[in-house]
């Protein structure tokens, strides 16, 4: 049968269902199919929190949104062309994200009495048999029911059948837009090369999709979408944990020191411990603590004793890891805490994205105790913010904060890593002996920088302690003088933000270097903001975007960006936590933008909220 096929510019799929359908696993493999081919894409998994959420209701259902273009790519999109429904309760929750005419691939099995009951659907209505989606394309397709017929003569149990059913649709998404299915035959071979009936009953439901797309004469029309222009290299698919972990273990090996990570596990941080336990050939050595402040404890410990210590965890991890925190400012060693960001206060939305945080990272801590603050913007950029971390920790002799967030956390993007050779050198200074004239060791000696030399216990003739009592200046005695402290106080705070002069300045992202409106964000609203402006930028506004990675201290030129703006917007998923700093270090009334729904800004409403300034 001949059919045509139509190229495309930009598409966006939703998968849908229970979180026992498999949609992550679906969306993660069609993800890494796109990569393959050089086409652009970003992702946005989004899942309920419970280990087994109810099925076939409202709270339970797991999406994973995935947008792959021929042009460049910064969010996962606003809006879906593509609505996998697996059932009637995927179908419910997803719709309003679902464009006008857009397609709606619908599993029939998904839609029976018990499912619409779950969805809350009013009793005797289908949402597939009456006009409420006339506005839509509908594909109907009783996945179930043909799974269960392509794997008749496997001996497993129809449960076990039927877990099938996301590699049927996957084969039928492969066959709709073109595809290759290499990739996701080699994934299964990996994963399930010792189960022979799992793994041929799940190639075979691949096939069955794929060829039921190629049979079925309904369907007269495959679409592509081109590779994208992106610079020359070499690209893989690269989530932001992932990325989080390979640059944590560059700054390693670029250093020389050996990689510590005490942990605990807390979603959405979890990950970074599961990723670097598969790297004992690099040297890393990870230990999963009881509890929290065991988790950053082992790791002052570890860097007491010279090694690169991580620490990773979310909100509330950073709430129990507080006291701790303070003694690694106290002592003065390099510590890298990182807090991948989820909504809150409490166990909050353990599973949704939230740039919370912020001022829990500023001030979150008894007493003064200043630490630098770095905020990764997308996924990829989870590497360099690591390696940074590590880099600033270790030559400023200081704990640092890095913030991530679930939705950087669990998204993906192609990465163009780079070569060894390209990774600026992250040099490291151990005192190893007393200088020429010096009786002992002074163990809060400072160089220009402020900053103590780090000396290793056992070293001969460098015997010293550090601890939790304030110190003397110098000798890091225990002292309660109250001048002393004052000046240890500013000390400390004058050691982070000399941090300043050795950072870079800050660089206008997109737009003029002056203007009407300055749209300033920081982490994860970098895609939101960019796609925003580059819009009001076609139509000759005058709008300019810059995004910060130096949170605390901030780029020594950033005041004076802000001050040839009249008008400064800073959008956050908070209730407004930047804006507040701002407002308090350079006297500009910054306006707020703010959502606080568990899922990202849209370029769609900040678009509207930047047109309403101008």
């Amino acid at each position: 049968m001949a059919r045509k096929e139509e190229i495309l510019q930009d598409v966006v799929i939703k998968f849908a269902g229970d979180s026992g359908d498999g949609m992550q696993l679906t969306g993660s493999q069609f993800t890494n199919n796109t990569a393959l081919l050089g086409i652009d894409l970003a992702t946005f998994p989004d899942f309920p929190a419970e280990i087994r959420a109810p099925q076939g209701t409202l709270p339970g259902v797991s999406g994973y949104q995935l947008r792959f273009s021929s042009q460049p790519v910064f969010t996962p999109g606003d809006e879906c062309d593509v609505l996998v429904a697996m059932n009637a309760a995927a179908l419910k929750t997803n719709l309003k994200s679902l464009k006008r005419g857009g397609r709606i691939i619908a599993n029939t099995d998904g839609f029976d009495a018990k499912n619409l009951r779950l969805a809350n659907y009013p009793d005797g209505v289908n949402p597939l048999d009456d006009d409420s989606l006339a506005g839509f394309e509908l594909i109907r397709m009783d996945v179930t029911k043909m799974t269960r017929e392509a794997l008749k003569e496997f001996t497993m149990g129809t449960k076990e059948k039927d877990r099938a059913k996301n590699m049927f649709v996957l084969g039928f998404l492969y066959w709709m837009y073109n595809r290759d299915m290499e990739s996701t035959l080699s994934f299964l071979r990996e994963k399930f090369g010792r189960k022979d009936e799992i793994l041929n009953s799940n190639i075979k439901a691949l096939q069955a999709g794929y060829n039921f797309g190629d049979t079925t004469e309904t369907f007269t029309t495959r679409y592509k979408v081109e590779r994208a222009r992106m610079e020359p290299g070499t690209y893989r698919s690269i989530m932001g944990n992932q990325a989080l972990s390979y640059g944590l273990i560059a700054a390693s090996q670029k250093s020389g020191l050996p990689l510590f990570l005490g942990s605990y596990p807390i979603t959405p941080a979890s990950d970074i411990l599961h990723d670097l336990s598969k790297y004992k050939a690099f040297g890393v050595k990870t230990f999963q603590a009881e509890d929290e402040i065991a988790g950053i404890t082992s790791a002052i410990g570890a860097s007491y004793g010279g090694a690169l210590a991580v620490t990773t965890t979310s909100g509330p991890g950073v709430a129990l890891k507080g006291e701790a925190m303070g003694l690694a400012v106290m002592q003065e060693i390099p510590l890298i805490v990182c807090n991948i960001q989820r909504g809150g206060p409490s166990t909050g939305l353990p599973t949704k994205t939230e740039q919370s945080d912020l001022m829990q990272a500023y001030w979150g801590r008894n007493g003064e105790c200043p630490m630098p603050i770095i905020a990764a913007s997308t996924p990829s950029d989870c590497f360099e913010v690591a390696y940074e971390s590590a880099r600033i920790a270790v030559q400023h002799m200081t704990p640092v904060m890095l913030l991530s967030d679930g939705y950087i956390a669990n998204g993906a993007e192609p990465w163009k890593f780079p070569k060894s050779e390209d990774l600026a050198p992250i040099q490291v200074s151990f005192k190893k002996s007393l200088d020429e004239g010096e009786t002992r060791f002074m163990p809060y000696q400072r160089d220009e920088k402020l900053v103590r030399p780090w000396a290793i216990p056992g070293t001969p003739g460098l015997e010293h302690r550090v601890g939790g009592l304030e110190k003397q200046d110098v000798t890091g005695n225990v002292s309660y003088d109250n001048d002393n402290h004052e000046h240890m106080v500013k000390t400390r705070e004058a050691k982070v933000e000399r941090i300043a002069d050795y950072i870079p300045l800050q660089r206008i992202d997109s737009g003029a270097d002056s203007g009407k409106i300055l749209v300033l964000g920081w982490g994860s609203t970098y895609g939101a903001i960019k796609s925003a402006c580059a819009e009001l930028l076609r139509e000759g506004r005058s709008v300019s975007h810059v995004h910060v990675r130096y949170v605390r201290p901030f780029p020594r030129n950033l005041g004076e960006i802000i001050g040839r703006f009249e008008k400064v917007i800073v959008p956050e998923i908070n209730n407004g936590q930047l804006v507040r700093i701002l407002r308090d270090r350079f006297l500009v009334d910054a306006i707020p933008y703010n959502k606080i729904k568990g899922v990202p800004i849209t370029k769609t409403e900040l678009v509207a909220e930047i047109r309403r300034h101008l």
